[in-house]
């Protein structure tokens, strides 16, 4: 039973269901993740307290690299900013498609704002379907409880695995993102965007180094896009 009735709660069924892709290739990841922050010195509930307060794996994967290593504090947030800038842009597309949530709905649809949600996200809005509360959060709650799921098991299990690594658990999630990528690429600007970004964050891997190649690989591919003209179709399908 869920506080959605009638066509709400239908909605909810539905994000559950759009979500469970994302479970998939995410509980792994969440394991590795839970058992890497253990075998850093975390304890299992700070671990678990970690994802279900943060809810980023890329930027808590970050932070238990660079919480054992003597930085300073602000090295540290400014690495998982560098990680996380990606959601300020996610949360300027996404904002005018909700704009008639109201407020609380909206800061709670912004935290809940991760890869998944905005990729099908603007799936549905290419289709022309609203974004509805209900079926996001029903997608929300899906892919959160998969995280902090998995965090806990990986924390309460991690140590009983030599190498997490070495099994390549983590995989799942990458495949999962080229999938997301892929299913923007009927876009007329799809293909040029993708290179500047993937050119961009290689050569800044190679030179400034992780975790600066998303941001900058991120801005590549945003800069390319703005600076491009839009096709009439597609101004159309905007307005």
């Amino acid at each position: 039973m869920t506080i959605f009735q009638g066509t709400a709660a239908r909605d909810f069924r539905r994000g559950g269901r759009d979500g469970i892709p994302a479970l998939v290739a995410t509980f792994p990841f969440a394991l590795l993740y839970g058992a890497l922050a253990v075998s850093t010195g975390m304890s299992a509930f700070e671990a678990v307290l970690m994802s279900a307060a943060i809810f980023g794996g890329a930027s808590q994967m970050v932070g238990i690299e660079l919480f054992g290593q003597s930085v300073s504090p602000w090295l540290v947030v400014l690495s998982i900013f560098a990680v996380n800038f990606r959601h300020v842009l996610y949360s300027a597309a996404v904002g005018p498609r909700i704009a008639g949530w109201s407020l609380p709905r909206q800061a709670v649809g912004f935290f809940f704002l991760v890869d998944p949600l905005y990729a099908e996200s603007e799936l549905k809005a290419e289709k022309r379907e609203p974004i509805t509360f209900a079926w996001y959060m029903g997608m929300a709650l899906t892919f959160y409880t998969a995280w902090v799921g998995g965090s806990a098991v990986g924390a309460a299990f991690g140590r009983l695995i030599p190498d997490p690594h070495a099994i390549g658990i983590d995989f799942l999630l990458p495949i999962y993102f080229l999938g997301l990528v892929m299913g923007f690429r009927k876009r007329t600007m799809w293909a040029p965007v993708v290179a500047a970004s993937a050119v961009a964050s290689v050569v800044a891997y190679n030179t400034i180094g992780s975790p600066w190649h998303v941001s900058v690989g991120a801005l590549a591919g945003i800069l390319l896009a703005a600076a491009m003209p839009v096709p009439r179709r597609e101004k159309g399908a905007d307005e």
